[in-house]
């Protein structure tokens, strides 16, 4: 972004200065300032301005025109002038879209997406650690080992401390305010402290239970930190509020470790352990009716239940069997999960054409080789949705196939491919082959399946896009009506910029049917976060921007749905988008939606239909 550096600089040189600046967001191709005082903006200077496409001033903003390059500008504009921006919608409305699911994972992938390098690492020197254990080393007769131990185990034991960061950046709280509560969830002697409360039935505050998960600590967590830190942020923003300047220093730190300590302690551990208490009672009443059952839901499930940190109801079950049986079988049908990341992680890298996702893939495939999935769910499969509930169908039928078998292991600790002597026992060498063998079929079976599907794309700004837009000449491309309703030319659009041309040239449709679909066969380059618009390129390089009314980026997406996801390859005739016309004109927005093509043209045609249907034809582009 760099080469945007001057015309960022030179647009904050003439709306009045940073100090002029109340807040900026942008939309599709637009910055759009709040300015305490316009008159201090030079609007001639920035409308001949080379990269500045004309000035709108209208519904309390200062509208300066960019284009297909607003992101890259607008980041800009922020870093120069030392802004905090409000990114494409007001602050409060920021944040994922879409059902409670979808919005989990995006909280939970953009919480990890800052540290997986080091989280794949880490796993990376676990398994060369395991690898060290097989050979009789062990922090009792190596220093050597103890180190890496150190180096891999660390950075999982104190999880918590990480996520309370970038959590703290996701919900907008002070970070070292985050990690002072994180602090105190991983607090070294805490469990013993708790222990001993309890024995003298003192562990209790007003009433309540001051309890720790089944685990017994809160290392190696995830869910209670993030819990934690979003309660703290609404603690310290209210803080904020009614807090007086002179004080807010120490004030706003003080209260919301004070409140949010001790409620994640009373709430958290509490509910935790229900919950742990509940899913073992569950697991054990299923295991006493159908074993079969039990490992199907178990081998799903296996790796949900360890994202919240609920694995830790089954775990004692298995401890407890162990010594009274002389084996175990609590814990086999989750014994497997790790090599359908596997298998799924070898697709993804064999079919994604995002080279960020090949080099994310590699440490994570070699981590779960070993057991530790933490880099693949969190970085990759989770975000994707799609290789997830793979690797959860193939682990559920893995796990209903040990059960089937009435697998017993004998021994605690090994993970990955280092895990199959544990079931070397009274039964000889039978019970490890066929751990082995479903092992491979974990692999091949989950690895089969995400190679007939589609890999789902996690950084599709452009650069899949690039190849395709570079790589040909276009000389006629015909564009089909991606709407239904009438022909408006472009110029009696109402506003001056799309009408004007500056966007580029091309044709409106003012709709009858609320649904937009793909004019030709490409990619979606550019979607944008309120659905209002969207930017394709088709398969041979040409560029179309479809704005779906006039100012509608005000509507905050209320009215609008996607059907794709940017960076989605679509066919001609695909749905798009849908929106609600007569929501959009209560709000009172002009629906007026131009079609233009966004790429350098010799010349662009119309049609001369005063009305179109889905399909027809709109317009060519010539170049």
């Amino acid at each position: 972004m760099a080469k945007y550096t001057a015309l960022a600089q030179d647009i904050l040189d003439h709306v009045g200065g940073a100090e002029n600046v109340n807040s900026l967001k942008h939309c599709v191709t637009r910055l759009r300032f709040s300015l305490k005082d316009e008159g201090k903006a030079d609007t001639d200077y920035l409308k001949q301005l080379d990269g500045v496409v004309t000035v709108v001033q209208a519904g309390g903003q200062y509208q300066v025109v960019i284009g297909n390059h607003v992101p890259e500008v607008y980041a800009e504009v922020l870093k120069v002038g030392n802004l905090q921006g409000s990114g494409t919608v007001d602050a409060d409305e920021e944040g994922p879209k879409g059902n409670l699911f979808d919005r989990f994972v995006d909280l939970v992938s953009g919480i990890f997406q800052p540290f997986l390098g080091p989280l794949a690492a880490a796993g990376i020197i676990k398994g060369i650690v395991a690898i060290l254990a097989v050979t009789g080393m062990s922090h009792d007769n190596s220093a050597l080992y103890a180190i890496l131990e150190t180096a891999g185990d660390g950075f999982f034991q104190f999880l918590p401390m990480l996520i309370a960061i970038t959590s703290a950046r996701k919900f907008k709280m002070n970070e070292f305010t985050a990690l002072a509560i994180a602090g105190a969830l991983v607090y070294p002697t805490l469990p013993a402290t708790i222990a001993t409360l309890s024995e003298a039935k003192l562990a209790h505050v007003l009433g309540i239970p001051f309890e720790l998960p089944s685990s017994g600590s809160y290392l190696q967590t995830v869910m209670p930190a993030i819990l934690a830190i979003w309660v703290a942020s609404h603690v310290e923003k209210f803080m904020k509020k009614i807090t007086p300047d002179v004080v807010k220093l120490f004030v706003v730190p003080f209260v919301t470790l004070l409140v949010t300590v001790p409620l994640t302690f009373l709430v958290v551990g509490p509910v935790a352990n229900i919950a742990s208490d509940l899913l073992s009672g569950t697991f054990t009443a299923i295991m006493g009716f159908s074993p079969l059952l039990y490992g199907l839901l178990l081998g799903a499930l296996w790796q949900v239940l360890v994202m919240f940190g609920l694995h830790w109801a089954l775990v004692p079950l298995a401890i407890l069997q162990l010594p009274e049986l002389g084996w175990t079988t609590i814990l086999i049908p989750a014994s497997l999960p790790n090599f359908t990341q596997t298998g799924v992680l070898a697709a993804i890298y064999l079919k994604t054409k995002e080279q960020k996702v090949k080099t994310l893939t590699v440490p994570a495939f070699i981590s779960s080789l070993f057991g530790v999935t933490e880099p693949a769910i969190y970085g990759i499969t989770l975000p994707m949705k799609t290789p997830f509930y793979i690797s959860c169908v193939v682990s559920g039928l893995v796990g209903a196939a040990l059960s089937f078998f009435d697998i017993k292991g004998y021994s605690f600790g090994a993970l990955g491919i280092f895990q199959y002597p544990a079931y070397v026992g009274p039964d000889g060498l039978m019970p490890m082959w066929i751990m082995i063998g479903f092992s491979v079929v974990a692999i091949v079976v989950s690895f089969a399946i995400q190679m007939a599907l589609p890999v789902p794309t996690l950084y599709a700004k452009a650069e899949v896009a690039e190849p395709v837009a570079s790589t040909k000449t276009v000389t006629e491309q015909v564009i089909a009506s991606p709407l239904s309703g009438e022909v408006i030319a472009l110029e009696d659009t109402p506003d001056a910029v799309f009408a004007s041309g500056a966007m580029g040239r091309g044709i409106a449709v003012e709709p009858s049917l609320g649904e937009v679909v793909a004019p030709a066969d490409g990619f979606v380059r550019l979607l944008f976060p309120t659905n209002h618009a969207i930017g394709l390129a088709t398969e041979d390089g040409t560029e179309i921007l479809i704005h779906v009314g006039m100012d509608t980026v005000a509507l905050n997406g209320e009215g609008f749905t996607a059907h794709v996801t940017q960076g989605s390859r679509v066919r001609k005739g695909q749905l798009l988008l849908t929106f609600d016309i007569e929501k959009i004109k209560a709000a009172g927005y002009p629906v007026t939606t131009p079609v233009i093509v966004t790429t350098p043209t010799s010349d662009v045609q119309v049609t001369d239909a005063d009305t179109v249907n889905v399909g027809d034809y709109l317009l060519t582009a010539i170049q």
